[in-house]
């Protein structure tokens, strides 16, 4: 069984492949002084919840987070056995190697979500992941990353209106009925909602502009959905790329030992 490790700025998530199918997706707070007894107690706790019989061979990693890889490379191997591999790292290989400017450290969910989305879509692509940051990730024809956008994400973006705005409140992300609030709420969720589709709208379009050809956009991430909804955004959504690409990442690795 491989576990793969998705660690983002706000949660962790933690998924098991079993070698034909996953067979849970665990979430988690991201917390950098989380041990990793405290990571082995929620995770045992949810697997026999689940009633999953555990033979974890594997371990793949993929953290935004560099303070936490410690404690999830010593919950790896106190617990399985396992020496993880951690995406970002010089012993973990990358099928395509990104082209960008020299010195340049690419994301690690950047990485494995260009490695996943080309797996299952080839090259000449545009993977948009609303996240903690909404990322647009350029894929070539060949698979490598090349470049790409980084904007806030839409709940921080939220997050800080309300802490710089003392009189606005903090709503949740929804579509409104309407474009023109006729409440405080309306208006900030309109300015969310909209604002947004027109950022990777418009984004995209500048991108297929300069890459000179033609771009699927695949939508990735909690909110790819909302943001989908009444707009041509993306071409597909794929609710596990990160996770599929961490699977990718790990058998072509496999397949070099």
């Amino acid at each position: 069984m491989l576990l793969c490790i998705d660690c983002g700025n706000t949660n962790t998530v933690f998924s098991i492949w079993d070698g034909e199918s996953w067979l849970c997706n665990l979430r988690t707070s991201t917390h950098h002084a989380r041990t990793a007894d405290a990571y082995f107690t929620w995770f045992s706790t949810l697997i026999n919840h689940y009633g999953i019989k555990l033979n974890i061979t594997d371990v793949i990693i993929s953290s935004t987070v560099p303070r936490v890889v410690w404690n999830l490379r010593v919950f790896s191997d106190r617990f399985f056995g396992v020496r993880p591999m951690v995406v970002g790292k010089p012993e973990c290989s990358l099928p395509i190697a990104p082209r960008v400017d020299a010195g340049t450290a690419v994301g690690p969910d950047r990485l494995v979500n260009t490695a996943g989305a080309f797996d299952r879509h080839g090259g000449d692509l545009i993977v948009v992941d609303f996240g903690t940051a909404t990322t647009f990730d350029v894929v070539a024809e060949d698979g490598a990353y090349v470049g790409g956008v980084i904007a806030p994400g839409a709940n921080l973006s939220l997050e800080a209106l309300h802490m710089g705005a003392a009189a606005l409140p903090h709503v949740d992300i929804t579509q409104p009925d309407k474009v023109i609030g006729t409440n405080t709420v309306g208006c900030i969720q309109s300015g969310v909602f909209w604002g947004y589709v027109g950022l990777v709208h418009g984004i995209c379009d500048r991108i297929r502009a300069e890459y000179d050809r033609p771009m699927r956009i695949i939508g990735t991430g909690g909110l790819a959905p909302l943001f989908a909804q009444g707009e041509m955004l993306f071409d597909v959504i794929e609710d596990d790329l990160t996770m599929h690409g961490l699977k990718v990442i790990h058998a072509y690795n496999k397949e070099l030992a």
